[in-house]
C-alpha cells in the first residue's frame, strides 16, 4: 500500500493537536501540520516526538499567500501530491459580541477567506479521490442566519464563491461600515455575527468545493466536532467523526454537514434550531 500524505491546517490548538496525534498514529504515511506561532509549532513537535510520533511542522500564517505557496512547494518537492486536507479552525476567543468593521474583517479573513488561499495553493496538489474536511461548528449552520436575501443566496443549487463573497460576506461587512447592521439578521440577537458569517461561509464553501471538484472524485465534508472541554481526552472524543470521514466513510459520502456523533445534518433547514445550543469551545 502506498504511503499517504495528510496536511492539518491550524494544528496547535487542542482540537488540532488531537487530529495530528490521531493521524500520526493511524496513517501509513506522513502527517504535516501548520501553525502561525513558531514556538507553539516547535513545542508541539517536541511533545509528539517524546511519545514516538513524528509529524512535520510547517510555519505559516494561513492568510499569507507566500506562506501557503511555500507549503505547496514543500509538498510538491517531497511528495508530488497529497491525499488528505483538514482545515481546522482557530479559536473563538478573538471574536467580539458586536465588532467594529476591522475586527469583523480580521475574523472573516482568518476563518473563511484563508480557505480560499488554501484552495489556490494546495488543491492543485491534492490527489484525485482525496479527502477534504472543513472543521466548523453549530455557528456554521444556516439556521444562524435570519436574513431572507442571504438565505436565498446561500441555498442556490449553483452557489459560487463569488456569490458567498459578494452577496453575503461583503454585504455584512458593508453594513458595519455604513451603520446599517441589523441584529435581526442573526440568531441570538446578533451577537458574534462576524463569527457566524465566517462559519456559515466556511460551511457553504464545503458544498461549493464538492460541486467544483466532483469530476476529480474529491470528497469534501464539513464537520462539527463539539469540543466541550479544553483537554486532550475531550478532544480525542470530539474528533471521532473526523477520523470516520478520513478512514472509514465511503468515497460517495461527500458534500455533507456531519455532527460530532456522525449524524448527517440538513444544513439547509433554516427552521431548525442549530444555532449553537451547545457551548462550543475550540
Amino acid at each position: 500500500m502506498s504511503q499517504k500524505v495528510a496536511i492539518i491546517i491550524n494544528g496547535t490548538n487542542i482540537l488540532g493537536l488531537a487530529i495530528v496525534k490521531a493521524l500520526s498514529e493511524k496513517l501509513n504515511g506522513t502527517v504535516y501540520f501548520t501553525a502561525s506561532d513558531e514556538e507553539e509549532g516547535l513545542k508541539a513537535t517536541e511533545n509528539f516526538n517524546n511519545i514516538g510520533l513524528y509529524p512535520k511542522f510547517l510555519l505559516a500564517q494561513i492568510t499569507d499567500k507566500p506562506a501557503l505557496k511555500k507549503i505547496a512547494d514543500t509538498i510538491q518537492m517531497n511528495h508530488g501530491s497529497f491525499d488528505i486536507l483538514i482545515n481546522n479552525t482557530e479559536d473563538l476567543k478573538q471574536c467580539e459580541d458586536f465588532p467594529t468593521y476591522e475586527e469583523a474583517k480580521n475574523v472573516i479573513d482568518s476563518k473563511y477567506k484563508s480557505l480560499l488561499i488554501v484552495e489556490q495553493y494546495l488543491f492543485p496538489l491534492l490527489k484525485d479521490s482525496g479527502r477534504v474536511i472543513n472543521v466548523t461548528n453549530a455557528y456554521g449552520h444556516l439556521s444562524n442566519i435570519k436574513n431572507d436575501k442571504w438565505i436565498k443566496t446561500l441555498t442556490a443549487p449553483d452557489l459560487t464563491v463569488e456569490q458567498i463573497d459578494n452577496l453575503f460576506v461583503e454585504e455584512y461587512l458593508r453594513s458595519l461600515e455604513n451603520g446599517k447592521f441589523d441584529k435581526k439578521w442573526f440568531s441570538d440577537d446578533g451577537k458574534i455575527a462576524e463569527y457566524k458569517i465566517s462559519m456559515v461561509a466556511r460551511t457553504a464553501l464545503t458544498f461549493v468545493w464538492q460541486n467544483k471538484y466532483k469530476s476529480r472524485n474529491i470528497c469534501v465534508n464539513a464537520v462539527y466536532p463539539r469540543l466541550l472541554a479544553l483537554d486532550m481526552e475531550s478532544a480525542e472524543e470530539s474528533i471521532k467523526a473526523i477520523l470516520y470521514l478520513i478512514f472509514e466513510a465511503s468515497p460517495k459520502l461527500t458534500g455533507t454537514f456531519m455532527w460530532h456523533n456522525k449524524k448527517l445534518i440538513d444544513w439547509y433547514d433554516t427552521e431548525s434550531d442549530y444555532s449553537c445550543k451547545d457551548v462550543t469551545l475550540e
